[in-house]
């Protein structure tokens, strides 16, 4: 009777952990992607606003919202940056949204892209603090990964504060596969 109790508890405790990991944020696969402005901080547009998602159009695009330029948002942007440089002939584009304006986040910003040598991915700050509202963004999401293609979502995925880690980190190198093909 101990061993039956013993195993519904470990399962109980594994659809937990798993159902923790899989926070809902951002659009559904298939759903379309609207324009929204950012400030470009390191970006080729540096100081301006402008609207990635346009700029970038139908390409193959990762976009990362996230509250703040933390270490592992900016190991993220770092790894993504290099799929990105290795697939050019692909068009792959990708961009990262702090969802904050202030100076310190656009100072973070600038500090990751020089301390992991960013040089593909821009950093960018929004005034929506929220994200914008069209993108249906959880605000229990620390940070938010979506990519994708011809203007459709084909990945989205929320991860709560200290649920990016490296292991989280090669999977959605992987998941960039999927705009890709």
């Amino acid at each position: 009777m101990r061993w039956c109790a013993w195993s519904v508890a470990v399962v109980g405790l594994v659809a937990a952990t798993a159902a923790a990991a899989e926070l809902k944020s951002g659009l559904g696969k298939g759903e379309f992607v609207n324009a929204f402005n950012v400030v470009d901080v390191t970006g080729p547009a540096k100081g301006e606003e402008l609207c990635y998602r346009c700029k970038y159009g139908d390409r193959p695009v990762v976009c990362v919202f996230t509250k703040e330029m933390s270490s592992e948002v900016a190991e993220l942007t770092k790894a993504i940056d290099g799929v990105v440089a290795k697939n050019e002939e692909a068009r792959m584009a990708g961009f990262v949204v702090v969802l904050d304006s202030s100076d310190k986040a656009a100072a973070a910003c600038k500090d990751a892209a020089s301390a992991q040598k960013i040089a593909k991915v821009p950093l960018t700050t929004s005034k929506e603090s929220h994200g914008p509202a069209s993108y249906k963004l959880n605000p229990e999401a620390d940070v938010t990964v979506m990519m994708w293609v011809d203007g459709a979502v084909k990945v989205s995925k929320g991860f709560q504060k200290g649920q990016l880690k490296k292991d989280t980190i090669t999977a959605l190198v992987a998941d960039t596969k999927q705009i890709l093909d």
